[in-house]
């Protein structure tokens, strides 16, 4: 069922007419969100890969 390019268009401007798009205010909220949790994620897995490899180390005897 092949459809006609300019009712497929259509079709898409009327989808995308009903999308509830979000505010600046949430958008901006979201991504300063977004940026936090990226921080702390970066720190713990800093943290957790030092601590491994300190205990690593302690275990080997590497120095």
């Amino acid at each position: 069922m092949t459809k006609n390019p300019l009712e497929f268009v259509r079709e898409v401007r009327a989808e995308v007419a009903r999308v509830t798009w979000p505010t600046r205010r949430e958008t901006m909220i979201t991504t300063s969100m977004v940026f936090i949790f990226v921080v702390i994620a970066a720190l713990f897995f800093l943290v957790a890969d030092k601590v491994i490899g300190f205990v690593v180390k302690l275990l080997l005897g590497v120095s």
